[in-house]
């Protein structure tokens, strides 16, 4: 098989030592191998089943698979008579691939019943992620959040691109989805933290996107949009996650979102617009009826042009304003 020579980012594949056998390998979005400044694409590495093998070797960097479980893999149920000498026969071709002129000698090892790609000479951009990932789960503040913008920024693709795969691809491909999600959420929440509160809302808008019923991410769009002091936006955004959690799961946000609520609607309450003055009417009524536990120190507001909203009143405001947007809306 060819290869072809283009000129790779290092920051992306790592840097190698060509003389030594070293390899970097993507398996984070569309397969290549890059050997010194030679890079090997999908179509350079054999046929469908030979690259198959080596994404297989690569998702179980350093481990030993044998040959029953990599027949298993590709052919399922319909194995034929002649796999060990067809599977000998891809692996004999991915090698001379991989190690032109090396034979035995290189990345791609044989063990007792089965084959391995040597973990020491090979920089795969997903154990690099996981390595990234696993250490700023140990960390805290800024290093945390350093090591999960240098992962979430490797793993910016899907587990082997969009391409069709077997059955077995797409579960790993699921599988590190899942941790990818997990690592934007650690992000938002690590942001949060720090005061970095675009940058938080950011990742739990990307979260939010794929997954709307992750409530930690709806938690740090929430406080975040409460933290840059635009209350409204909070209360719109709480109120779409009170909707997708009551239809999908029958339920509504927990405590920390429902105080971050109050607390924004008393903010937004304390200007003097038509809709704080309904906000305070709100306020008034369901402080009324006793719907609504109200944090400590957080005192209800129920002036109302100098004095005490009736209940009457409250009513007399949310009419009058519901029927104003309805007229408003309806030209």
């Amino acid at each position: 098989m060819g290869s072809y020579k283009v000129n790779v980012n290092t920051d992306v594949f790592g840097v190698e030592d060509c003389a030594s056998g070293r390899v970097s390998a993507k398996v984070l979005g569309t397969l290549q191998i890059r050997r010194g400044t030679e890079v090997l694409s999908a179509q350079h590495l054999g046929g469908p089943k030979s690259r198959q093998i080596l994404e297989i070797l690569l998702l179980h960097l350093g481990s030993a698979v044998s040959k029953g479980t990599l027949i298993d893999m590709l052919w399922m149920e319909s194995a034929p008579s002649t796999a060990v000498s067809t599977l000998e026969s891809y692996v004999s071709v991915l090698r001379r691939c991989l190690q032109p002129g090396q034979g035995k000698r290189g990345v791609l090892k044989t063990t007792t019943g089965g084959y391995l790609l040597d973990a020491d000479l090979i920089d795969l951009d997903l154990a690099r992620f996981d390595s990234l990932l696993t250490r700023a789960e140990q960390a805290t503040g800024e290093q945390a959040a350093a090591l999960l913008r240098q992962a979430l920024a490797i793993s910016d693709e899907p587990l082997l691109g969009h391409e069709l795969l077997p059955e077995w691809a797409e579960a790993e491909r699921t599988l590190h989805a899942a941790r990818v999600m997990a690592a934007r959420v650690l992000a938002a929440e690590t942001a949060l933290a720090l005061g970095q509160l675009n940058e938080a809302i950011g990742l739990a808008r990307q979260v939010l996107d794929l997954d709307p019923l992750n409530e930690p991410a709806w938690s740090v769009l929430i406080l975040g949009m409460e933290q840059i002091r635009q209350p409204l936006r909070g209360l719109q955004a709480y109120e779409q996650c009170r909707r997708v959690m009551d239809r999908e799961l029958g339920c509504q946000p927990g405590e920390l979102l429902q105080q971050a609520q109050l607390r924004m609607l008393h903010e937004t309450s304390s200007s003097n617009d038509d809709f704080a003055l309904v906000i305070r009417a709100l306020l008034a009524l369901e402080g009324s009826g006793g719907g609504v536990a109200v944090s400590p120190g957080m005192d209800r507001f129920d002036s109302y042009a100098g004095g005490e909203i009736t209940l009457n009143e409250a009513g007399t405001i949310v009419r009058g304003y519901v029927e104003r947007m309805m007229t408003a809306a309806a030209v």
